[in-house]
């Protein structure tokens, strides 16, 4: 289906977007970490940790395995917000959560 390949080659985009910002990390959280249940795991990783090691392995499974999509994506404006607070330029890595929110929620 045309929508998976778009979402895969949209993972696939925000993942350079966070290598190229710096902000792809290779040691990986906990697993008290991710294990958080709280909206983007704010009490316990970092905005970028979230995107990393829980949205983007969620979302490439169900893309893989061309699975039912949630009914609503809403990254884009927590990123927004990260990348205010934390001063980080990232209109491309923005435009992409914002283009996968679409995406998903038109689904």
């Amino acid at each position: 289906m045309r929508l998976y390949s778009e979402l895969d080659e949209l993972l696939q985009a925000v993942e350079t977007e966070l290598r190229a910002l710096e902000l792809w990390q290779q040691t990986r959280p906990s697993v008290e970490e991710l294990a958080s249940i709280q909206p983007f795991a704010v009490d316990k990783l970092s905005f970028n940790q979230w995107l990393q090691f829980i949205f983007l392995p969620r979302i490439r499974v169900l893309v893989t395995a061309q699975a039912p999509l949630p009914e609503n994506c809403n990254v884009a404006p927590m990123a927004e917000e990260f990348l205010k607070r934390e001063a980080i330029a990232g209109a491309a890595l923005l435009e992409h959560l914002a283009a996968i929110d679409r995406l998903i929620t038109q689904a």
